[in-house]
């Protein structure tokens, strides 16, 4: 149907040999993994392997290096270690090695010529996040804070270089076949079974085992051993609550994935005198009604230790539940600490109970006189007394009884239906 071009286009004929029709295509780059070990393309698996020890204790992010070169040079291990995938990469390069080799790398180009299905993802697979809350106080958010945290994680076995013992000790894992899971049937009732799936016992869901006697003695057979590692967080100045706080690849390493990250999570602690809102904070202040009316000034300690004097103008009065500001003396901006938004006080007047008749004929020369009264001749005289609202609660109660009975429906009766 498709003639000559379908097979010149894969760069190879019908009869291609050993490649099931398809042969290697031209221009591929198998060269890169052995130029990050330092090996030729002819070198020994006992050449790769002591080439990659030597570049993994000299680049390991925990002894300063990088990262990103600790990584490739991890996957190209990974590569060329194993003969299945080594011989796929001499064969295909990379793509081989994404798309499966051989075949399915055909499969998949002639798929996307023709609308077919979708790539699958590039590179090793990323290892989870581990998360941990960290609670900061309102003063360390203010000023900022270095802490010195210490984690515990997997890390690659430096003795076996993540293989779990020495080379082709493991093997396939006989109860599972390695798959990883363990499939099995029981029967619960007369001509009916179920089909149970859990976790091989043996492999531990890994599909390969290794001998005890064969186990690496320094992680026996586990592949990664444990490492306590101090982290020094900066939290730095304006920082909100739940803002994370990221350490790129430090979290727990498996072989054959990336690790993933390390991600602190600012909890915020309730300060005594001040509430975050925003930028700005605000804080309750109560005073008293001689305060509120001839003048008010008081000593506030900040948060970075700095004592304020605030005092109202002259002849200002303050109003009950009134907000007042200071500009500038809020939390600091996130990413730049000299711009801050505003101290807000709200103010609490603390009334008096009562007065004497001297204080009221005093008051009363300072104040304007209240407007006189209609005389009524017939009024009656009453005095103000304190409100009791559980008295007033319970009026309500009975007055909604009171409107059931009016509808005809009885008290503490429900409808039933027959």
């Amino acid at each position: 149907m498709f003639g000559g071009g379908f097979e010149s286009f894969f760069g190879g004929s019908g009869g291609g040999g050993g490649d099931g029709g398809f042969g290697a295509p031209k221009n591929v780059d198998n060269s890169k993994f052995y130029n990050v070990l330092g090996v030729s393309k002819d070198a020994s698996a006992a050449d790769i392997k002591k080439a990659f020890r030597k570049l993994a204790l000299k680049n390991h992010p925990d002894k300063g290096g990088d990262p990103e070169l600790f990584k490739d040079i991890t996957v190209a291990y990974e590569t060329l270690s194993d003969p299945e995938k080594r011989e796929l990469y001499d064969k295909y390069g990379e793509e081989g090695l994404q798309q499966g080799g051989g075949p399915s790398a055909g499969a998949d180009i002639f798929s996307q010529m023709f609308g077919g299905g979708m790539r699958q993802p590039r590179g090793p697979p990323r290892g989870e996040d581990l998360t941990h809350p960290l609670k900061v106080s309102l003063e360390d958010l203010y000023n900022g804070k270095t802490v010195k945290l210490a984690v515990n994680r997997d890390v690659i076995c430096s003795g076996c270089s993540g293989k779990g013992g020495a080379d082709g000790a493991e093997k396939t894992c006989d109860t599972c076949n390695g798959r990883g899971m363990r499939i099995q049937h029981r029967q619960i009732a007369p001509g009916m079974v179920q089909q149970v799936q859990s976790v091989c016992p043996d492999c531990r869901g890994q599909g390969k085992t290794i001998r005890e006697s064969d186990r690496c003695k320094a992680c026996k057979g586990n592949k990664v051993t444990k490492e306590r590692k101090v982290l020094e967080v900066h939290i730095e100045k304006g920082m909100r609550n739940n803002q994370r706080i990221t350490f790129k690849g430090e979290a727990d390493q498996a072989p054959g994935t990336i690790a993933g990250d390390i991600v602190f999570v600012v909890q915020e602690k309730e300060h005594a005198l001040f509430q975050r809102k925003g930028a700005n904070l605000i804080m309750e202040k109560k005073i008293s009604l001689v305060e509120a009316l001839c003048g008010f000034e008081t000593i506030i300690e900040h948060l970075d230790g700095r004592h304020l004097h605030v005092k109202t103008k002259p002849g200002e009065v303050i109003k009950p539940n009134q907000f007042k500001a200071i500009h500038g003396e809020g939390m600091p901006q996130h990413g730049n600490p000299f711009v801050k938004g505003q101290l807000v006080i709200l103010f609490k007047v603390d009334f008096p109970t009562q007065l004497t008749a001297e204080q009221a004929r005093v008051l009363a020369t300072v104040f304007s006189p209240p407007a006189p009264l209609q005389n009524i001749s017939h009024a009656e005289e009453c005095f103000l007394s304190e409100f009791d609202a559980e008295a007033a609660q319970h009026e309500a109660q009975r007055e909604a009884y009171d409107s059931d009975d009016d509808r005809g429906q009885p008290r503490g009766v429900q409808c039933q239906q027959q």
